[in-house]
């Protein structure tokens, strides 16, 4: 009797870990949005959700033409047809992440398509297949694999795909062009701001600017992600910092904007120290974008499949400030780009002297001198000036052998850098 009563307790056991097994392979249903229109040209990022996920965990992503059975179902098997894989997610954009309360469990998927998909996704269709093809990501659970796909039809980047960040530039613009990184004099007013970004769709982008002031925390990497792309119940959750300005702008479906920064006068100088501007992007309304994650739908207009950028400032004394710049500009060399070294040009043809800009100078020379070490043509030119047209009468010195220069200075007496020579011949 109590050899059956053992083996009868060890059937039951048996029997209630199968349905237990069962019941999580059954787990996942799904996936919302189950199709979603993306750029023909260039990156595309969507939120999904994928719905009932208990006991699965994600593994990977991949993209191909043609799958064996409907999108959005369940497969333990994988779906794509043989010889039509597009390519597969990279780790640095799987932001995939667990998701929901309760009962609910989903996970919050960004789907970043690379501009390498999208272009065989293009040729593929060229040739005559499908216009569409499919996301299909993976979960590994106690019963093996499950598959689910999402149907990625192609459209051209406007107002009927979801707006979603694809670039996002953060710069200082300043009479001598935009820069990523500067140093400010202690309570002199910083430079203007700005956002150049690249987008999908169109729609309403809101969000504020705030400031990491010298001694607050530093912000993480999910502090510098979107709201959009994270999970609804994360939302909120996020480290916040010094309030400098809201915006909230209405971008058409052009691709390209300039957000205006906050103003000036509110950008902090006074303490001497590190900053750190952050460009902070809230979820805003999209219906293209909406996805169900069965506790509602959520918002996911301004999804970025990246963490945004941060622009950096340094606030010093005003010696500070000169040494640094001098220190940096002396420690550079003027690159020249035109004419190339040993250009032989018609003598009929003015001659364009160009370079590159270099950081802390105040203006440049331009020599040019012919073989007998005589300056022929002088120029001085400002900082933000690049390029010089010589004046007609540099074709008299034709079928000599000359040779040119460009000299930075920060001041009339101190020179900051110096290219190497290059030669030249008018015929």
């Amino acid at each position: 009797m109590k050899i059956f009563t053992k083996r009868l307790l060890e059937i039951t056991s048996t029997l209630l870990l199968l349905v237990t097994l069962n019941q999580n392979a059954a787990a996942l249903t799904g996936v919302n949005p189950t199709g979603v229109n993306v750029r023909t040209h260039g990156v595309t990022t969507v939120f999904l959700t994928f719905q009932g996920t208990a006991g699965q965990t994600s593994t990977d992503a991949f993209w191909c033409g043609e799958i064996t059975v409907p999108a959005n179902t369940v497969t333990s098997t994988n779906p794509c047809v043989a010889g039509t894989l597009f390519g597969f997610l990279p780790k640095r954009l799987d932001l995939a992440r667990n998701s929901g309360t309760g009962e609910v469990s989903n996970v919050t998927d960004i789907m970043t398509i690379p501009s390498s998909v999208s272009r065989r996704a293009f040729q593929d269709a060229k040739a005559g297949n499908k216009s569409s093809f499919f996301y299909v990501r993976r979960f590994s659970g106690p019963t093996g694999d499950q598959f689910v796909a999402v149907t990625c039809r192609m459209a051209g980047g406007g107002a009927r795909v979801p707006l979603a960040l694809t670039y996002v530039d953060l710069v200082f613009r300043t009479d001598e062009g935009d820069k990523p990184v500067t140093l400010i004099s202690q309570n002199n007013p910083a430079p203007k701001v700005g956002a150049a970004i690249n987008y999908n769709g169109s729609g309403r982008l809101k969000g504020r600017w705030e400031i990491v002031q010298p001694g607050d925390p530093e912000p993480t990497a999910t502090d510098l992600l979107s709201e959009a792309s994270l999970p609804i119940e994360q939302r909120g959750l996020q480290n916040q910092y010094t309030l400098l300005e809201r915006f909230n702008v209405f971008l058409p479906p052009t691709g390209r904007a300039f957000i205006t920064g906050p103003k000036v006068n509110k950008i902090p100088t006074t303490v001497r120290g590190p900053y750190k501007i952050l460009f902070r992007v809230e979820a805003s309304f999209d219906k293209e974008g909406n996805s169900n994650t069965l506790s509602g739908v959520t918002q996911s207009g301004g999804v970025a499949g990246f963490s945004m950028p941060v622009l950096r400032y340094y606030v010093a004394s005003e010696n500070e400030v000169e040494n640094a710049n001098l220190k940096v500009a002396t420690q550079q060399r003027v690159n020249l780009m035109s004419p190339l070294d040993n250009k032989v040009m018609n003598k009929n043809q003015r001659v364009a002297f160009k370079w590159q800009q270099l950081i802390g100078a105040k203006y440049y020379q331009l020599q040019v001198k012919d073989n007998t070490n005589e300056i022929v043509l002088s120029a001085v030119l400002k900082t933000n000036q690049t390029s010089y047209l010589a004046p007609p009468w540099l074709s008299k010195h034709s079928g000599k052998p000359l040779r040119w220069r460009v000299i930075s200075k920060v001041n009339q007496d101190s020179n900051s850098g110096t290219s190497e020579w290059r030669k030249l011949t008018l015929n």
